[in-house]
């Protein structure tokens, strides 16, 4: 890119997001560099000089790399090695579950897990994102060939196509990362419902402190559920998945603590990293730096081009006056809320106040109202149709605990609303607080995009997506609320975060 063929052949090279070490000195590849570049040529010559390449001399340099480090390499793997067997001591091996992504950081803690514990046999979960680097696919390949003992799951999405959810809802975004949840978190939770139900199990991931601010906020064990100030317990809502105790066996270790590992033990990692990539998971993920960018251009032309004429026309779709600067400035990936996008609709609610009886409103729906609805409400209490008044089809709903009437719920004609639900609340201390808690159920029956969040929420497996619709199991609701608490699904629902749009004035 700036240099001729072969020119650094006999030097170490590291790179480290936009900044390369050549033998060990600093050297700074501004992104001008990238956009300056020409991708078919690079493309080209790559080919043609292929056969000539080696790793030889640098292969010779990583020899003196772990001699020269060979007693950080000895504490750093027995010190994590006694963490997972402390750690795992309250668990039996058949509850103990490795994260496995296929990046650098989940390798090492696959390595060091199997090995702590000498069980060849523990479960690997492999989220596949859709979006996966071919190498990385390739590698997990590799991985189950060489670990054939290992009990290796896949979770993926299959109901979801990634560019069709973008076109409803937007590309994600660095603040607005849905993917992560429809596309990794939420199957990852399906499969560990489906192999432990409600069973605790302790997960070892690759999770390190010095990856990014927020990662540091984080402990090297954190609990599902944790004490409160006033000793009572909460739920850890750093933790993505219930029913799961989460640690991190290289947590404090640095970057080159992990090349050392992968290098000093002669572990097989993915390839990605061998063309330049410094982080391996989505190919286009807005995190990702230019650099990385650049390379998917040469490595995955087809897949890049793509993507950005997706972004292109998205942008004109939601009016940006010069699309093209947009996407390739990298300003989609500062986006937020739902402006342009005719989904965001369904996230506003839209109300009015009943003229004829106090505490009950009126709720729009973008649908009619049906039994979908009603399951929606399993978590403030035991529905009761019986109790309703059958001439307008009311249904009546109970506290879980005095068996007293707090809502009552039935389909209604509204001018203006095309279809609509009248809800009235009874017999509680804060109606507000109560009719705030079933408008986010409104805005989920009527804004659900299969998002998974819900569903990984639930620590007792009651929500689920059957059919497209979002369902609550009445025997399994334990009537926590958690779902309907703002401080776990911000604006009641995730479509929320991702579709809210500022009202002009």
């Amino acid at each position: 890119m700036t240099a001729k063929p072969f020119k650094y052949i006999n030097k170490t090279i590291w790179a480290n997001g936009n900044r390369y070490y050549v033998d060990g000195k600093s050297k700074l590849v501004p992104t001008s560099v990238f956009k300056r570049a020409s991708v078919e040529q690079i493309a080209e010559l790559l080919v043609e000089y292929k056969e000539q390449n080696s790793y030889s001399f640098f292969e010779q340099t990583v020899k003196k790399f772990i001699k020269a480090n060979s007693e950080r390499l000895q504490y750093i793997f027995t010190e994590s090695t006694q963490f997972i067997r402390d750690t795992s001591k309250a668990y039996p091996d058949e509850n103990i579950v490795v994260s496995f992504s296929g990046g650098k950081d989940s390798t090492v803690t696959a390595d060091l897990t199997r090995r702590a514990l000498s069980n060849p046999s523990l479960v690997h979960i492999f989220g596949d994102t859709t979006l996966e680097f071919p190498s990385t696919l390739e590698y997990v390949k590799r991985f189950r060939e060489n670990n054939p003992k290992a009990i290796f799951k896949t979770a993926k999405n299959k109901e979801q196509d990634f560019y069709k959810v973008c076109e409803d809802i937007g590309p994600p975004a660095r603040m607005l990362r849905w993917c992560c949840y429809m596309f990794k978190t939420g199957p990852i939770t399906r499969v560990l419902n489906n192999i432990y139900r409600n069973m605790d199990i302790l997960t070892f991931y690759g999770i390190r402190k010095s990856e990014s601010v927020n990662r540091s906020k984080y402990n090297r064990v954190e609990f599902a559920i944790k004490e409160g100030k006033n000793g009572n317990e909460i739920v850890n809502d750093k933790i993505k998945i219930q029913n799961q105790t989460v640690a991190s066996p290289i947590f404090m270790w640095k970057d080159i603590d992990i090349w050392l590992y992968i290098l000093g033990e002669g572990i097989d990692f993915n390839d990605a990293y061998r063309l330049g990539y410094d982080r391996v998971g989505c190919w286009c993920c807005p995190n990702n730096n230019e650099r990385a960018q650049f390379l998917s251009q040469i490595y995955m032309p087809e897949q890049s081009e793509r993507w950005r004429k997706f972004l292109i026309d998205f942008s004109i779709k939601i009016g940006k006056p010069d699309p093209e600067v947009y996407v390739d400035s990298g300003k989609w990936k500062a986006r937020q809320g739902g402006n342009g996008i005719a989904a965001a609709e369904d996230v506003k609610i839209k109300y009015t106040n009943c003229t004829t009886e106090e505490n009950a409103k009126i709720y729009k729906l973008n649908r009619p109202f049906d039994d979908n609805f009603l399951s929606l409400l399993t978590p403030f209490g035991r529905l009761a149709k019986e109790l309703g008044r059958k001439l307008i089809n009311e249904t009546i709903i109970l506290d879980i605990k005095t068996n007293v009437p707090i809502l009552s719920v039935q389909p209604f004609l509204q001018d203006g609303f095309d279809y609509a639900v009248k809800i009235k609340t009874m017999n509680v201390a804060k109606h507000d607080d109560l009719q705030r808690m079933v408008s986010y159920q409104v805005k989920k029956f009527n804004a659900c995009r299969k998002c998974l969040k819900c569903e990984s929420l639930c620590r007792f497996g009651a929500i689920s997506i059957i059919d497209d619709e979002y369902c609550i199991n009445g025997n399994k609701c334990k009537r926590c609320r958690m779902c309907v608490t703002a401080k776990y699904l911000e604006g009641g629902c995730m479509m929320d975060k991702y579709l809210r749009t500022k009202e002009r004035i």
